[in-house]
């Protein structure tokens, strides 16, 4: 089986983090949001990945062939931000011959038993139930509980069953078909080529496709919902996450991710913190935050903030969102 995962997002809801780094490539709980999702395919022994990279795009490569050696990855590139069904359209040719495809999310991570999501017989989406489906695709169920009709962020909606950005692909011949037919004819929703679209094509020239809900689902495409993944995934693995720096008299209130390159003194971390590689941390209260690379810290207290990689941040409390190679001081 091979996996396709479209990474080529700008990520404008987390700027500035994002001028300077994709937004697959933010810390959560000691890993990027991409290498949560590579974890969990590795597990379910998907080892053949296909990544739609665009802006940054050589960083997300550095990062994956470094840390996945055992991994065969491919890369094609998205040049214009068209929509996901273009994405999955460009990468067509590379899953032409493949029994079957999986297509995830590169910015959102699931927490659930995907081997049940694979054993399913026919092409599946993952749906989870919410209050406004307006800002979603939303699938609608016949009476034999298949898809009859996907509708991409409607107006008025039908249902309240969220597609969540993961699809298991059981015929691939037809999906290409259908994403040719998109593209082609001009076909876009919200002035983008949405692969809720194709999905809906397939079913009118007769695929069968069910759906999978999903509890576990955790966006990362904004700053208040990144950190809600960082908690949740300090929570779930709390037990191994603490590998133990540099550090005098700091307190550690779990759960806490701290990288064993840190160095800290004199200073209060958590709960729900991430302490990347290599950061300084002296004289500060710091909690449910995410601190970057090489970032350093004094003299601060920091709540549900995220500070990018290289900042140097000294003086008062205060509640921030930093880019990476900011420098500020608090008087």
């Amino acid at each position: 089986m091979k996996a396709v995962i479209p990474v080529a997002g700008v990520g404008t809801r987390l700027r500035p983090h994002t001028y300077t780094q994709p937004k697959v490539l933010l810390n959560v709980a000691g890993k990027p949001i991409l290498g949560h999702i590579i974890d969990k395919l590795v597990e379910n022994s998907i080892k053949d990945i296909l990544l739609i990279v665009g802006h940054l795009g050589e960083m997300i490569k550095n990062y994956v062939e470094s840390s996945y050696p055992d991994v065969r990855f491919e890369f094609i590139e998205q040049k214009e931000p068209l929509g996901l069904g273009h994405a999955i359209y460009l990468a067509g040719e590379a899953f032409k011959d493949e029994d079957e495809i999986l297509i995830i999310l590169g910015d959102t991570i699931f927490d659930f038993d995907i081997s049940k999501f694979l054993k399913s017989k026919f092409t599946t989406i993952g749906v989870k139930a919410v209050e406004d489906p307006r800002r979603f695709g939303v699938v609608i169920l016949n009476g034999d509980k298949f898809a009859s009709r996907l509708i991409e962020k409607p107006s008025e909606p039908e249902s309240n069953l969220a597609i969540v950005g993961i699809y298991l692909i059981k015929n691939p011949k037809l999906l290409k078909e259908a994403l040719d037919e998109v593209v082609k004819g001009e076909i876009k929703t919200k002035g983008e080529y949405q692969l809720t679209d194709a999905l809906q094509l397939m079913v009118n020239k007769g695929e069968k496709i069910t759906v999978f809900e999903i509890d576990g689902w955790y966006d990362c495409g904004k700053p208040e919902t990144l950190l809600e993944t960082n908690k949740f995934l300090l929570q779930k693995n709390s037990a191994s996450l603490i590998k133990f720096g540099k550090f005098e008299n700091v307190l550690l209130i779990p759960p806490v991710y701290i990288s064993p390159t840190s160095k800290i003194e004199n200073s209060i971390i958590g709960p729900y913190t991430t302490v990347s590689d290599d950061v300084e941390i002296s004289s500060s209260i710091i909690r449910n935050s995410i601190i970057g690379d090489g970032a350093k810290i004094q003299n601060a207290l920091l709540d549900s903030s995220i500070v990018g990689s290289g900042v140097v941040l000294r003086g008062d409390y205060k509640r921030v969102n930093i880019g990476d190679s900011s420098e500020i001081e608090f008087y």
